[in-house]
């Protein structure tokens, strides 16, 4: 099969693409590399068709579409507080371009669309565990343009029976993940921070809880959501089911790397949502999906890149 990957020089991107490509699959990837990086795709650069260009250039979408089996669009302006700072450049790359990736596949006559959606979506909701048939109350301009990307793809597919899933993903991390900006995913900030001998930044007290997801986990459900029968037009949490605390991920820590950690505690930022958890029953019973990696294996597994990848600097 050929797939598109859009973002697939990000960390899910390539992650996804790897695997992919293990698979044997002819893979396109289209990446503008504002925060992707070629270097991601080190082991499969040969393997791949890499086009650098944006989303939010139609014509370039189209091109990358041409001859596409599946779309896995994964391009986004993924920071919630960057989008509270510049709610227009968000709009911009998630709505306007997740609407060109949907016209793209549509033109190209691609089997299935698979959206990468946020359980961000869900907003501050106090029910857990998040179900999909919840209301969807987002609490930030990141928030609403994921849900939108979701609609979007929905009505492509009622208007012009273009097949369509969506997977709201929470928390992923794991290898690859850049820990060097202050948007960054907390797990790879609160590693690079051990490893640099600084107190981990906590915004907040340290008991807001996620549903963080190894990043093994939503590239096979992900995958599984391209292909399978009664997928289409349906939204899928993507997580764990399980969540735990920042404060408890950093006990973890200590465990894991034999470190003592006092965290640095800040005020709360703009837009973050107290507690995430998903119900996964629905991609259980459509998908056939099940978390392949609990998190203290994957903290274990991403602690271990980390640790090459930025403790020898």
């Amino acid at each position: 099969m050929r797939y598109l990957v859009t973002g697939g020089a990000g960390f899910i991107g390539s992650n996804m693409v790897d695997e992919l490509v293990r698979r044997g699959h002819d893979v396109v990837v289209l990446d503008d590399l504002s925060t992707g990086k070629e270097a991601n795709l080190a082991d499969v650069r040969q393997k791949v068709d890499f086009r650098q260009g944006s989303i939010t250039d139609l014509d370039t979408v189209q091109a990358a579409c041409k001859g596409m089996d599946y779309v896995i669009h994964l391009a986004a302006r993924t920071s919630v507080p960057k989008s509270v700072v510049d709610p227009l450049e968000t709009n911009r790359v998630n709505i306007d371009g997740s609407l060109n990736v949907l016209v793209a596949a549509r033109d190209a006559k691609v089997k299935r669309v698979v959206y990468a959606a946020s359980s961000s979506a869900y907003g501050e909701t106090p029910t857990l565990p998040k179900v999909e048939t919840m209301p969807s109350e987002p609490i930030s301009p990141y928030g609403v343009t994921k849900y939108v990307g979701e609609l979007y793809a929905q009505v492509f597919g009622r208007v012009y029976g273009l097949e369509n899933a969506s997977v709201r993903y929470f928390n992923v991390f794991g290898p690859r993940q850049d820990p060097t900006s202050q948007y960054s995913g907390v797990l790879s900030r609160f590693m690079l921070a051990v490893i640099e001998g600084q107190p981990p930044v906590i915004y907040g007290d340290g008991e807001q809880s996620r549903d963080f997801t190894y990043i093994d986990n939503v590239v096979d459900e992900t995958l599984r959501a391209c292909e399978a029968k009664g997928a289409s037009g349906k939204v899928f949490n993507g997580g764990t089911g399980v969540r735990i605390t920042l404060n408890e991920v950093l006990k973890l820590l200590e465990k894991i790397t034999g470190k003592k950690i006092q965290a640095k505690y800040d005020p709360p930022r703009t837009g973050d949502i107290l507690h995430s958890q998903a119900d996964i029953s629905l991609a259980t019973k459509v998908l056939g999906y099940k978390p392949l990696v609990l998190f203290e294996e994957g903290l274990h597994r991403t602690w271990d890149w980390y640790k090459d990848a930025y403790g020898k600097k």
